[in-house]
């Protein structure tokens, strides 16, 4: 398989990043940017624009203009422009800041209060992001993104 495409998403598309961040897929954030910012850095790093904004998808290449404002029907339009890539939640990426998640372990028997001790103690494993160091755990967030990102999965194989 070819390299996972890298994406930019503009400020309209927020919801949008953290699912493809979900699903591990390197997706940056583009937040109260000008346009030609947004395409600089895109070009910089050579990531494809996912914006809803039809003047910067004109004027910038390669970009996905998103016209869907439903989250399930954005992630189809990316789905239908990138057939290819995997379709499955993976959890590797932080849905803050975009960086890698590593496995974590309590620094120095210090315990944050929002982290479930009793779950952590009974197996639950915790990632952390390797960049802003926040904290990541199943929980019930996670079926329904899972459920989310499945159901889309399940209705596209059928078509």
């Amino acid at each position: 398989m070819a390299d996972p495409p890298r994406w930019l998403a503009d400020e309209m598309l927020g919801r949008l990043a953290r699912y493809l961040r979900f699903m591990g897929f390197d997706t940056a954030y583009a937040r109260g940017l000008p346009d030609e910012e947004v395409a600089a850095w895109a070009k910089r790093e050579g990531r494809t624009v996912l914006t809803r904004d039809v003047e910067l998808a004109r004027r910038f290449s390669p970009s996905l203009l998103i016209v869907e404002t439903e989250l399930p029907r954005q992630l189809a339009a990316v789905r239908d422009e990138f057939p290819a890539i995997p379709w499955e939640v993976t959890f590797d990426r932080c849905t803050e800041c975009n960086g890698k998640l590593g496995r974590w372990k309590p620094p120095g028997g210090r315990w944050p209060p929002h982290v479930p001790r009793e779950r952590v103690d009974a197996g639950l494993p915790v990632y952390a992001c390797e960049t802003c160091g926040h904290l990541y755990w199943e929980g019930s967030h996670t079926d329904a993104v899972r459920r989310t990102i499945g159901q889309l999965a399940e209705r596209e194989s059928r078509t």
